[in-house]
Order: structure tokens, then sequence, then C-alpha cells
């Protein structure tokens, strides 16, 4: 068995991949609106966009997972794929914003469409081998939570940065239109991630119970494949503990998404009359605090807890904080006092901040049980169902978000809302989060993977590997 302990060195170089994993979504979102708002894109088209490159991924995550668990390379299984995913997602990235207002609208959107199908491909290519990387780096209860604790800190860079790119491409001091700032801005959004991304392929190494260096797997037919891929997709989803961090992930994370713009319109609509100038950086400055507080406060205090407590422990009593935090906002949005709604960020910023430090260390335990249980090891299949659940949520989220403006009367061509809108846009703020989250606590209720459980299945494991050759299990296939 490896050294349970990971260098700081190579926390640190996987922590700089996850910056790359989290800038390329971050800086993503705020550059969509130059879509709609600088080229005149209808929401239709807009929405087409969100949605149709999620269909490629229900079909590029699982098989990317499959593909780099069986790779067999001098390199290493992930490290080839962590390499050229970064180089096509950076150079897709900055191929897909060279748009511009003089084309037609159906040339926009095709073009953008086929670029961005190209990106998501990359990302995956890049994404899937990275995360499962990170579960193999150690096979030690509280090692895999530290290590995921740096990443996770490192990462959410991306969200302190990213929002003051909107500040950037509409400030005409920096470019005559918006459209102009993105063709430039991308270049160095795409380039910068590309080589963020290639660290860990470069100085990370992982290991895992199955070595890099196996025996490659015989020439199989393609329909033995797809017929394993399928077989492997089940076991994992029949996996319970696997299950229940899934559905929690699920409604945490989406439910958050859902209302997440829901705090810019009520920044402008409510506490300033519609005007979006008079509103200024204040919905910058929202999201950038929210991200400070995560770097600064809550994954250093998840991280402690979950050494001290436990995982599951650390996410009830986290998750349950968060609710009071969000309740919090009802009073903290105030027209009359605007800094009021910083006062709940250091409170709500624990449901969403640490949930996949918490999580992606799960996932490294459940990858340890599903190996005791089946003699396989899968870490990119895990990785890639549980982060395909996370983007599908995400296109669920942003349908949910326009039926929920619709449906409380929301009217984007005026600037004073109703109050009834407003009070009931207020609500959904607070409401959608507080309901995923207590889903989510009952999702999680009897997960059985503690530490003491987690070291019975390492020395099971251990006990296995170091058993005669003769009388260790074959490894599960179709």
């Amino acid at each position: 068995m490896h050294s349970n302990r990971i260098p700081l060195g190579q926390k640190i170089a996987f922590g700089i991949g996850m910056l790359a994993n989290q800038m390329f979504p971050a800086a993503l979102g705020i550059f969509m609106v130059i879509l709609v708002q600088s080229l005149g894109m209808s929401p239709l088209l807009w929405g087409l966009i969100f949605f149709l490159p999620k269909l490629v991924d229900c079909v590029t995550d699982p098989v990317m997972g499959f593909i780099s668990d069986r790779t067999v390379s001098r390199w290493g299984k992930r490290r080839p794929y962590i390499f050229i995913g970064a180089i096509l997602s950076g150079l897709s990235y900055i191929a897909m914003w060279q748009l511009s207002a003089d084309n037609s609208e159906l040339y926009n959107f095709v073009y953008f469409l086929c670029w961005s199908c190209v990106f998501f491909i990359g990302l995956t290519i890049f994404s899937v081998p990275y995360v499962a990387m990170g579960y193999e780096m150690s096979d030690d209860y509280h090692e895999r939570t530290r290590l995921m604790a740096v990443a996770q800190w490192i990462g959410q860079w991306a969200w302190v940065i990213a929002p003051w790119f909107w500040i950037v491409l509409y400030d005409p001091d920096w470019f005559e239109s918006a459209t102009e700032g993105a063709r430039t801005l991308s270049i160095w959004v795409g380039l910068a991630c590309m080589l963020l991304a290639m660290v860990p392929a470069i100085f990370c190494r992982s290991h895992s119970g199955s070595p890099d260096n196996t025996t490659p797997h015989r020439k199989e037919s393609l329909g033995a494949v797809v017929k394993e891929l399928l077989h492997g997709i089940v076991i994992t989803l029949q996996c319970k503990p696997f299950q229940q961090i899934c559905i929690a992930t699920f409604f945490i994370f989406n439910a958050y998404n859902t209302v997440a713009g829901f705090a810019w319109f009520i920044i402008v609509y409510y506490m300033n009359q519609g005007d979006p100038a008079l509103a200024g950086v204040w919905p910058t400055l929202f999201g950038s605090v929210s991200a400070l507080c995560t770097c600064f406060l809550v994954i250093p205090t998840i991280n402690w807890m979950a050494q001290r407590y436990g995982k599951r422990l650390t996410f009830v009593v986290t998750q349950s904080v968060s609710i009071l935090g969000y309740m919090m906002f009802w009073w903290s949005f105030n027209p009359s006092n605007p800094y009021l709604m910083f006062l709940p960020i250091p409170i709500f910023a624990f449901g969403i901040g640490g949930l996949f430090t918490i999580m992606m260390s799960m996932t490294a335990d459940i990858c340890d049980l599903d190996e005791l249980q089946t003699g396989a090891r899968r870490e990119g299949l895990f990785g890639a169902i549980y982060w395909w659940m996370v983007k599908f949520g995400l296109a669920f989220a942003g349908l949910l978000s326009g039926f929920i403006l619709a449906s409380i009367g929301f009217d984007q061509n005026v600037a004073i809302q109703s109050e009834s809108t407003l009070a009931q846009l207020r609500m959904a703020f607070i409401g959608v989060p507080v309901s995923g989250t207590l889903i989510a606590l009952w999702a999680m209720r009897g997960y059985e993977l503690d530490e003491q459980a987690v070291e019975n299945v390492k020395v099971a494991l251990m006990d296995r590997r170091n058993g005669p050759a003769d009388s260790q299990p074959q490894v599960a296939t179709a």
C-alpha cells in the first residue's frame, strides 16, 4: 500500500486543477448573458444552448469514466486524458466566443452550439479523469478530506474572481462593447484555464488498489465493451451510500442554483428600484464575499469538523446551519441598509460552500467499498455518474428558475415590480434551498460509512491484496 499522507505540493497541484475545473463554468456563467443582452439571441435559442450540450454529457461522461478506468499506459490511467482535455477545452472556449453582432442570429446560434459541444467534450475528457485521480491519491479516511479541502479552497477562488468579469466586459473604458470584450477576455480565460488544468497531469501521481501498470484488457468486441459499460453503470447506481450522496448533492446544489440568480434580481429590483446602475457593484460583491467566506471560514471549519466528528455529522451540522442563514435573508435584504445583506453570508455559505469537500471525500470511501463488494476499481465511473448528475441538475435548475420567475409574475420589461412579485421572489430565494436541504438531510439518514467502517473496508482490502494470488477474486465484468 502507498503512503497515506499526500505531500503538500501534490495537494496544491491537484487544487490548481480544481481552479481550472471551477473557473470554466464560473466564467461561462458570466459570459452567457452576452448572448441575449449584446447579441440579441432569443431566450428560446439561449435555453437550447444550455440544454443540448447536457445531452452530449449524458453519453460522454460515463463513457469517459469507463475508458479511463480501463486505460493502461506508461503515464497512468488518468494523466494523458487530463492533459489532452485541458488543451481541447481551453482552445474551444476561446473559439466559442469569437462571435460578432454583425452575424445573423441563426449563424451565432449554430456556431456557438457546435463549439459549445466541443468545449463540453473537452471538459469531460479533462474533468472525469481529474476527479477520479483525486479519489485515488490516498486511502486514508481523513487525508481524503484534507486533500479535497485544499482543492476546494483553491478552486473557490474562481467564484471570487469570475463576478468581476461582468464589470470588465461592460466597462466602456475596457471595451467598446461586451461582445468585443468576450472575444478578447475569452482568450485570456481559455489560455489560463488550459495551463492550470495541465498542472495535475504533469505533477500529480495517483495510486489505486489496481495499479496503473496492470495487464491490459484483452481485445473485446464493441458489443462486449458496451455490455460491460452498462453493467458497470448499473452496479454503481445500486450502491446505497452512493445513492445517498447523489440524492443529497442533487437537492442541495441544484436548489441553490435554482435561486442563485435571484440575488441579482432582489438587489436590483427590491433594493434599487430596478436600476442596475444604482445597484452598482453590490451584486458582484455579494458573489465575491460569499466565495471568500467559503475560502476562509467554511472549508477550514468543515475540514476540522470532519476529522474530529466524522463526515456525516459534519454534513448534518453544517447544512442545518445553512438553513438559518437562508432564513436570515428575509430581513437582511434591506433597501435602507444594503450592508445587512452580508450578515447571513458566513452562515448560509456552509450550505453550498463545503458540500463538495465532504461529498468528494465520501465518494473516495465508497470506491473502496465497491472494490470490496465487486473486486473492481471504478473511480472514473463513480466520478462520471456523480458529476453527470450535478450537470443534469444544473440544466433542471435553469428550467425551474424560469418557471418560478414566470409564476410569480416577474416582468423583465418594467423596472418597478409589484410588491407581491418581490415578496414571492424573496420567499423563493429562501424556501427553495431550505426545502432542498431538508430533503438532503433526510436522504443522508443512516449513512453507514463512518471512520470505523471505512477502516474495516481498508483492512479487508489489504488482506485480499496481500493474500495468495489464487485466492483473490476475479474482477467483476459483465
